[in-house]
């Protein structure tokens, strides 16, 4: 038993080395953002040269599946999933962890929101706002969770985003903006438009994007042009970790368009048998 220990002290040690010396571990997502529930999960990166991501990958799956049943750690229901971007998910103490590699695009949005939110103010309102409305989505409405075929955080995150940016000057608190959010999106028209964050998106139109304001909005955008820009900039992700051959806004279901790339729709991952809040 004691030999079965050390030899589980010294790989676990193995993976440690490994984070600490040879590769850089950011968190994004929910968790460092404050807005995750209590259901959510915990998303981890791992930034590494790019000729020994799949090994290192499978070696870390490796390891973490063979202390799957060792009693001194709680790490269990280990699953490697070998995509374009790939993810070893896992249960610690329960709790659900997904290790990605090289997903600076879950970095790029964190950064974005971060920033979002302080332009915005009124005592983080934005994020606030996000925690109810994903709330109502994940316990309410069960519309959120891109891996059974509903709408992704992220995409949520920019519909809200779209809220704030057009009707900011009406949001006061939290459920002003989860009424504007329901009476909003329970009418809008997905078969001929899409959303982004300064306004409509005319499907006809695409590729070419033209983008019309709510006839409702009152006041000029609270996010002006030059703060794209300088995301865009900021925070741009390398071409070859989203880049599938496709250069042009791919039209789904719902339609949304990612404002640190126009070509990636945050829609992709609801099927057809969803329809958001409608």
């Amino acid at each position: 038993m004691l030999e079965l220990q050390r030899h589980a002290y010294y790989s676990l040690r193995k993976i440690w080395f490994y984070i600490c010396h040879l590769l850089q571990v950011f968190a994004f997502g929910s968790v460092p953002l404050k807005t995750y529930l209590p259901d959510g999960d915990i998303d981890l990166t791992v930034l590494t040269h790019q000729s020994i991501e799949e090994g290192l990958a499978k070696g870390i799956s490796d390891i973490l599946q063979g202390h799957e049943h060792d009693p001194m750690f709680d790490v269990k229901s280990v699953q490697y999933i070998e995509a374009q971007v790939k993810i070893l998910k896992c249960l610690v103490n329960d709790i659900s962890v997904d290790i990605s590699f090289n997903q600076m695009a879950g970095l790029s949005a964190l950064c974005f929101l971060e920033l979002a939110d302080q332009i915005m103010g009124k005592d983080h309102l934005l994020k606030r706002s996000i925690i109810l409305i994903k709330t109502w989505c994940f316990y309410e409405s069960r519309i959120l969770g891109a891996y059974h075929g509903l709408i992704s955080t992220y995409a949520l995150e920019m519909l809200v985003l779209h809220i704030f940016n057009i009707f900011h000057s009406s949001l006061n608190g939290p459920l002003a903006v989860l009424y504007k959010f329901l009476d909003y999106y329970s009418s809008f028209d997905w078969d001929n438009h899409g959303v982004c964050i300064n306004g409509v998106i005319k499907i006809s139109s695409l590729p070419d994007i033209v983008v019309e304001l709510p006839v409702e909005n009152g006041s000029r955008l609270l996010l002006e042009p030059d703060f794209y820009n300088y995301c865009k900039e900021t925070f741009a992700v390398p071409v070859n970790e989203l880049d599938s051959g496709r250069h042009e806004f791919v039209v789904k279901h719902i339609n949304i368009m990612d404002p640190l790339s126009y070509s990636n729709n945050l829609g992709r991952s609801v099927s057809r048998g969803m329809r958001f809040i409608q």
